[in-house]
């Protein structure tokens, strides 16, 4: 099965419109943006500028950045106080979908509404001039089709991209000319998502009443691995408080920890029998390799998972520990393992395929980002 198939597939069971499994990107990102923290602004209770004076309502809007025009929806729950911060949470959608992907869910809705969360989903480029392609995020190795050490060409028949060039289909975006490497680029080349991402908070955090010590960020399949990219670089890093990306895993060779000294707590889920973006067994640090009729690398569960862990002073020299979510569906473990409470990185791994699976995920990444606010 090739890449669109799988994203039709999974339109038609999840509701989704798009999880592909991509490849990996890396943009000329001279944004202008200080690599410094943006957010250490020296006190944790400085007050969001948009409280009292909000000028966001539950609605689609559009942003002008860098030349273009970015859509995004915003879901403003009917109890919220425009005077009380509330909790934000960004959501990015999948390879070919839009703002609507997660806000369609009715789980999202009633979930975000009953604790209170503004959520906003922000749309990918490439559904335009000049690409008239998928909507998508780039990320690392994504644009360029180049994998993260660029060593793997020593490996016996393996070379240092990011996917098997002559078994994988040519998804190349017209904007990525020039940047793209070989046939393996599958993202926009438009824009820096990122810095995206920093105007967006700021114009979000100037119109509505946000606690800016609570925001976070999920993505499911390309917008997953956007989500961990948001996580690893540090103009964006400091700017959330905790991730968790579904579905979605960097490329082969990816495998920076959090961009920030701060804790930056992330709960990745999986599915073991997702043929796009596999997560490779329990224990197994080794790259994975899409087998649902293209051939993309990607950094597997545990190897992303230690890497972070370690990062956040946890020992990786024992396997990890079951941990107790609440959810039937999901096998959970963790090297950050704390009596009580929920870990600060945690790798949990459902019985399901390259799906959200939205009526189990959002419940328990609210959890998560309930006990790490």
């Amino acid at each position: 099965m090739n890449f669109l198939h799988a994203f039709f597939v999974t339109l038609v069971y999840t509701g989704c419109s798009g999880s592909p499994t991509a490849p990996d990107t890396q943009l000329p990102t001279d944004s202008g943006v200080d690599s410094a923290d943006p957010t250490d602004s020296g006190s944790d209770s400085a007050d969001p500028t948009g409280c009292g004076a909000e000028t966001y309502t539950s609605g689609n809007y559009t942003l002008e950045h860098g030349g273009v025009t970015r859509a995004f929806r915003v879901v403003v729950p009917d109890s919220h106080d425009a005077n009380t911060p509330a909790p934000l949470v960004l959501a990015f959608h999948g390879w070919g979908g839009n703002e609507d992907e997660f806000l369609n869910n009715n789980t999202v809705i009633t979930e975000s509404e009953a604790r209170g969360y503004i959520v906003v989903a922000p749309r990918g480029l490439g559904a335009g001039p000049p690409d008239n392609s998928w909507a998508s995020w780039a990320f690392s190795g994504s644009t360029t089709g180049l994998d993260g050490d660029g060593s793997n060409a020593t490996v016996s028949g393996d070379t240092p991209d990011i996917c098997d060039d002559e078994e994988t289909t040519d998804y190349d975006y017209p904007s990525c000319e020039g940047v793209a490497d070989n046939g393996c680029s599958w993202t926009h080349c438009q824009a820096d998502d990122l810095d995206f991402v920093l105007a967006l908070l700021a114009e979000l955090e100037s119109g509505l009443c946000i606690d800016s010590q609570a925001i976070f960020a999920t993505g499911g399949s390309n917008g997953g691995m956007f989500t961990w990219e948001l996580g690893q670089d540090v103009r964006t890093a400091s700017s959330f408080r905790a991730l968790a990306p579904l579905i979605g895993l960097p490329h082969r060779g990816y495998l920076s920890a959090k961009g920030t000294e701060d804790a930056l707590p992330v709960l990745s889920i999986t599915g073991t029998r997702d043929r796009t973006v596999p997560p490779g067994e329990w224990e197994d640090s080794s790259f994975t390799t899409t087998t649902d009729g293209d051939r993309y690398f990607y950094t597997g569960a545990t190897a992303i998972t230690q890497v972070w862990a370690q990062a956040h002073g946890c020992e990786i020299s024992q396997p990890a520990e079951s941990f107790d979510e609440g959810s039937e569906d999901l096998d959970c473990r963790s090297y950050c393992a704390v009596d009580g409470g929920w870990p600060e990185v945690l790798d949990c791994r459902a019985n399901m395929g390259h799906t959200y699976n939205l009526n189990t995920s959002w419940p328990v990444l609210l959890d998560f980002f309930e006990a790490h606010r």
